[in-house]
């Protein structure tokens, strides 16, 4: 089994495309590592602000099973891949790490980059795995966090998923 953290994010419909993932990775990959969710605004173009989170799980799966899956679960959910790069969307989802693997794998940056860049991907990722630590930079996420000196804007918000409150805006880490 490998331990795989995700990135998720919407700007569209958030709340609705955001549960609509999370319900379908908990129902294909069992146990979910939920971090909080953050708001945050669009970065690389004028958008509607995002949610963001990180989940982490376990998975049997290969990175180019894992990753097929996911654009499987993004397209259900009506990705339109059509647009360009930096636009809106209904769900984003991105492996940030899959176990140590340190190189491109099935067309896959490991770890991915994003990890380093955004404040929306980094903080919650500190938050759900602090000691877990960067496959190449050997730093803990708790430390690059701390370390971080971009300036972006993202706030923790108040969430709820399957009945029960998975976010608190006053909860999350600084």
């Amino acid at each position: 089994m490998a331990q795989v953290y995700l990135s998720l994010g919407s700007n569209c419909e958030r709340e609705r495309y955001i549960c609509a993932a999370l319900d379908a990775l908990a129902d294909r990959f069992g146990e979910l590592l939920i971090s909080s969710v953050y708001e945050s605004e669009a970065v690389g173009f004028d958008g509607d602000n995002f949610y963001n989170l990180v989940v982490g799980m376990e998975t049997e799966l290969d990175v180019a099973t894992l990753s097929a899956c996911l654009k499987g679960i993004e397209d259900d959910n009506g990705r339109d891949r059509s647009g360009p790069r930096f636009s809106g969307r209904t769900l984003d989802i991105d492996i940030l790490t899959y176990g140590d693997l340190k190189q491109p794998e099935a067309g896959v940056q490991l770890p991915r980059d994003e990890i380093l860049q955004n404040a929306f991907v980094l903080r919650p990722l500190a938050e759900v795995a602090p000691n877990g630590r960067h496959p190449v930079l050997e730093q803990s996420y708790a430390e690059l966090w701390q370390q971080y000196d971009r300036q972006q804007k993202l706030w923790p918000i108040d969430f709820d998923w399957q009945g029960q409150r998975i976010s608190r805006a006053d909860s999350a880490v600084e």
